[in-house]
């Protein structure tokens, strides 16, 4: 019983408050109670509404944190899917580019390849127009034959209309070896083949800084030396289409990197990591 009971219950037992009044307050202590009671549930209940709505906060933040994270992912995803769309893009272009450039080319040249005096090749990436050596020269010898010239002054027609392009002429024997005077080895009848060439594509208007000769004797064959057919398919003058570097995935850094301004890889660049 609290103190306040216990009064009301001596001032009553002594007389000096009646019993209804008592009783009255009594009433009003117990009603008392009760709204304290409810406030006190009350408050239990918001209580435990404020942790919930709490852990509510708490999971919507991980949620959202979550989903930054992943959208963060998704534009760095994105992203490298837009460089290597952009990369297969221009790879598409480049490719188009040279299968237009071979087209153009065959379509220049198609009434000699018609005519059996030459074929159009890609041979390791590059263009080729060969020419088989039995109609240019006599055998064992350097020396352009009437049909040759005639040959090799209409390519250099064609040639000269292709703006902005070098040229290698190059060489090539059978495995036959040859060791005359004039010709000790296949390499100086090779390459004097192929000056010859680049002399008369020089007189018929090609500049002569676009091109070059070489020889690869009988080292690169493009047929079996075991059979006559195949020896002259291998005597032969291949004028090659030098590429244009410029026109390669990587020419802007390989350029760079020439110049000295970007290391190549596992180097450091002139100057880096020294104390100022």
């Amino acid at each position: 019983m609290s103190v306040r009971m216990l009064l009301l219950s001596l001032l009553v037992l002594s007389g000096c408050v009646g019993k209804q009044k008592y009783d009255a307050v009594v009433a009003e202590n117990q009603e008392l109670y009760k709204r304290i009671d409810g406030i006190n549930n009350a408050m239990g209940a918001l209580d435990s509404d404020l942790r919930s709505t709490k852990n509510q906060l708490a999971s919507t933040s991980a949620s959202l944190e979550s989903t930054r994270q992943q959208l963060g992912s998704a534009s760095a995803e994105n992203a490298q899917l837009m460089q290597a769309v952009a990369e297969l893009e221009a790879r598409k272009a480049r490719t188009d580019a040279m299968l237009s450039s071979y087209q153009d080319l065959v379509s220049k040249f198609q009434a000699m390849i018609d005519a059996g005096t030459l074929t159009v090749k890609v041979v390791d990436g590059r263009m080729v127009v060969e020419l088989a050596t039995d109609i240019l020269f006599p055998p064992g010898g350097a020396s352009l034959s009437r049909e040759g010239k005639a040959a090799v002054a209409d390519v250099a027609k064609i040639l000269a209309s292709i703006q902005d392009r070098e040229y290698q002429i190059a060489g090539h024997t059978d495995d036959k070896p040859i060791a005359t005077q004039q010709f000790p080895s296949n390499w100086h009848l090779g390459s004097a083949r192929a000056i010859a060439v680049s002399r008369l594509l020089v007189a018929e208007g090609l500049p002569p800084e676009r091109v070059s000769a070489a020889s690869y004797a009988e080292f690169r064959p493009a047929d079996t030396n075991k059979t006559k057919e195949g020896r002259a398919n291998n005597r032969r003058i291949d004028i090659i289409i030098v590429p244009d570097l410029s026109e390669l995935p990587g020419f802007d850094e390989l350029s760079r990197m020439a110049e000295g301004d970007v290391p190549a890889s596992g180097e450091t660049a002139p100057g880096a990591g020294l104390a100022e």
